[in-house]
């Protein structure tokens, strides 16, 4: 009887104790999901106004992947950098465009771009961003790329086929979401080969291994 009484109160407790846990692994999650801070929105739409653009041009991650992120990349680096320079006289910056990158319908960040100033392109942040937030007013020398970028999203800009990097150069007036299949052949031909090596020192330090074993073996014998 005494017994028996003792497996219950064990099973009870291991009941209770099991309970308790479910409570506690479950209350920091609960916690999460109620107070957890909601993640930052994730940009998806680039708008570009400025000289001789009628209408804004409107480019979405959704139907141009490179191409957004090829913009993207022209201005998302200054989000936080360090002002790099002074502006230039309004004679030397040339035509001005303006880049405003949302989430939806929201605004993130917005910045000017001057991709024909004199000595290369430069950009601006804005101190008055989308939704009322501020930032340090700061100048920045832009990408090479800049004004091959901005021409093949559609800003009214002469060709510069010299222009290599950013995934640009070479390819004046072609999409930007084209199939890379042969790049991604050629990577994977290297990357066969790189195996092929690994495999032969692999077999290599084994037949090293085996005739040291063998070696030793004879000159104990001996």
């Amino acid at each position: 009887m005494v017994r028996g009484a003792i497996t219950r109160f064990v099973a009870a407790a291991g009941v209770l104790a099991a309970t308790a846990a479910m409570a506690i692994g479950l209350a920091p999650a609960a916690a999460y999901a109620e107070g957890a801070p909601k993640p930052a929105p994730k940009p998806n739409i680039i708008q570009i106004t400025g000289k001789g653009i009628d209408d804004k041009i409107v480019i979405t991650q959704a139907e141009s992947k490179r191409l957004f992120s090829s913009l993207l990349s022209e201005v998302n680096w200054m989000y936080s950098a360090r002002s790099q320079t002074a502006s230039l006289p309004a004679d030397k910056l040339g035509p001005k465009y303006n880049l405003t990158v949302l989430s939806g319908k929201t605004g993130l960040q917005t910045y000017d771009v001057f991709p024909s100033a004199a000595g290369g392109p430069r950009a601006h942040r804005l101190a008055k961003q989308p939704g009322g937030k501020k930032a340090a007013e700061g100048w920045f020398y832009g990408r090479l790329t800049m004004p091959e970028t901005l021409r093949v999203s559609g800003v009214p800009l002469k060709a510069k086929p010299d222009v290599v990097g950013g995934g640009i150069g070479g390819g004046v007036g072609q999409d930007l979401d084209v199939d890379t299949e042969a790049a991604g052949g050629v990577d994977q031909v290297l990357g066969d080969i790189r195996r092929l090596f690994l495999l032969n020192g692999a077999v290599l330090v084994v037949i090293f291994a085996g005739l040291a074993g063998i070696a030793f073996l004879i000159r104990r014998r001996v």
